[in-house]
Formats: C-alpha cells, structure tokens, sequence
C-alpha cells in the first residue's frame, strides 16, 4: 500500500484536522468525537439547518459541502463507513437555529439507521426535523425501484437546492424539505470504473479488475455494476451512458438540464473533458440544453481511476436554486 499517512487508524481524524487548519474561515470540528463538521458560524438562528454524514473517502463529499447556501453540520465516519448515532446528533444539534432540521444524504442502510435513530432521539426533545434520502444511482436499481437506489454525486445537487431554499427569507422546514425532494427526482447518475481503491485500514485494494478492463455502474464502494468487460473508447463509454441515462428520466428535446462529470478520484481533468466533450455534443443533437455545467472532483471514492455522470433536470425553480449564492472551500457561486 502506497499511501501519504502516518497511522491508518488516525487517517480521518488527521484528515479532518488538515481540513480545519487550512479552511478556519468555514469549517469547524464539533461533537464528543470530533468526528461533525460544522460551519464556522452555525447555528444561524432562525434558518432551518441541513445536515448529511456518511463516510470518509468521498471529498469533496461530504464534508467539503459544508457552507453558506449548502450544509450546516455534516457527521462523518471512518472510510467508507458511516457516522456513529451520536455523531448524527451532534450534527443535528450543531445545526439547529430553531427553525428545525434537514436530514439529507445518500441511501445507504447503516446511514439511514444512525440518522433515523438521531431523529428520533432529537424530536423526543423537542426539535423538528425531517428526512429526504438521495438516490441518483441508475445502476443500483430499476426505475421502478428507485427507492432502492444509492446515493451517489447527485447529493451535491440536493445540498445546492436545500441550502439556497434554506437561505430564503422566511423559509420553512417544509420549503427546504420539498426543495430537496424536487432536486432528488430530477437527478440520475451512471458511473465507470476503471481500478480499484485502497482503505488505509484495509491495506489491500476493495477488488481486483484487469489492466484492460472497465465496469460499468458500480457503485462508490466498489458495489457491484452492470457489466464488467473491455475497456471501451471514451465516446463509446459516453454513448452509453447517456443512452441509459436519458432513458431513465425520459429528458428529451426542449428541455434543459445541468450536467456534472465527476472525477472518481484518480481521473485526470483532461479525460473528464474529452468525456464533456461528447456528452454536450450528444445533448446537442437531442435538442436539449446544457447550462451551469461542472466538471471535476466533486465527489470521489479515494484514488478509484473512473468517472460519473449526472444529469439534473432543471425548470424555473430548481435553475434559480441552483444559481443562488453559495460558499464553500469546494463550491463558489
């Protein structure tokens, strides 16, 4: 194992220290294990607060995403691992300025477990507070199955949407909640693998793929995809994607979508826009269009080489959001 640490078992807490020495100006350690991320001015009174957590080996996802017009709290657990019950209510309480909160992240069982308990610990006090779960990964599930599906970049959509409704005077608990909702239906995600990752803990990769060879659709953790088999040329590889994308979420002509090509940690921004590049020539040809693109590492999984796509379908409303202002160390607009 090739890796910059010291000790495997301090990787997340060292990491975590790294973030908030370089980034004091947003980003702050709470909770009894410092394992909650809060933004450096939380709570902000009288704005409904949004939490996620998840686990560690996705930067910018899902710390990163703490900030003005995004996250207010965020819990985080060891790499690939979910937060522990009590660090989700410590976010939640990091982020409460009276107005309720938010429990938004991926669709994973142990994530959903921890935040559900936190919730129901919490409402038993006196907070209010709500759940909406992402769950953009196409590969991970059929259409008709979706609440089966996993949460995977398309959260950066959903933090976008929430925190600019949260920011509107006179928002809501149920105004940010439905925002969210709204911004999860309109996303879809299809990633590629190309090599496996490495857990510090571990030592050893999370699977084995030939040097010629690329899966399509697995999952974040190294889940099963769709198909395992050559390596394909970059347009073929958009080919299908897009294909099984617009097939899904049925986007056709006239419509306009935003669309973010993600690193999955590894791969290069050179090759992110060569795979751009075809996906806009594609939408193009179908007549839809493509405004606020982003392309880049939004949300990884450690040093996996491959990539994914998201299409998020946008009206008046979710493009409004989503231009709203925001800030973190990962994210400006």
């Amino acid at each position: 194992m090739k890796k910059i640490l010291n000790n495997p078992a301090d990787y997340v807490d060292e990491m975590l220290d790294g973030l908030c020495a370089a980034h004091p100006e947003s980003y702050r350690r709470a909770g009894e294990s410092g394992r909650v991320i809060v933004r450096a001015d939380a709570p902000v009174q009288g704005k409904v607060g949004i939490v996620s957590g998840g686990g560690s080996g996705h930067l910018p996802t899902f710390t990163g995403y703490v900030g003005r017009g995004l996250l207010d709290a965020c819990s985080i657990g060891n790499v690939f691992a979910g937060p522990s019950v009590g660090d989700c209510v410590d976010a939640m309480r990091a982020a409460d300025g009276g107005a309720g909160v938010l429990r938004l992240y991926g669709n994973y069982g142990g994530d959903r477990m921890n935040f559900d308990m936190a919730g129901e610990l919490l409402e038993m006090e006196g907070m209010e507070s709500t759940t909406v779960l992402v769950a953009d990964d196409i590969a991970s599930a059929p259409r008709e199955e979706k609440a089966k599906r996993r949460g995977v970049a398309g959260l950066l959509y959903a933090y976008k949407i929430a925190g600019a409704m949260a920011d509107r005077p006179g928002a809501t608990l149920g105004d940010v909640t439905a925002a969210a909702r709204k911004a999860v239906e309109a996303t879809a995600t299809i990633g590629v693998a190309l090599t496996p990752c490495i857990v510090p803990e571990a030592g050893k990769p999370t699977f084995t793929i030939a040097e010629n060879e690329m899966e399509m659709g697995m999952g974040i953790h190294g889940e099963p995809g769709l198909w395992r088999g050559p390596l394909k040329a970059a347009d073929a590889i958009v080919a299908e994607m897009m294909e099984r994308l617009l097939a899904d979420t049925g986007i056709g002509r006239g419509e306009r979508v935003s669309v973010l090509v993600n690193s999955l940690g590894a791969t290069p921004h050179e090759e992110l826009y060569i795979l751009y590049r075809r996906i806009a020539q594609e939408l193009a040809d179908k007549g839809i269009t493509v405004t606020f693109p982003l392309v880049g590492r939004y949300a990884t999984s450690m040093e996996m080489a491959g990539a994914s796509v998201t299409l998020f379908r946008l009206d008046e409303m979710l493009e409004s959001l989503l231009r709203a202002p925001a800030h973190c160390p990962f994210w400006s607009v």
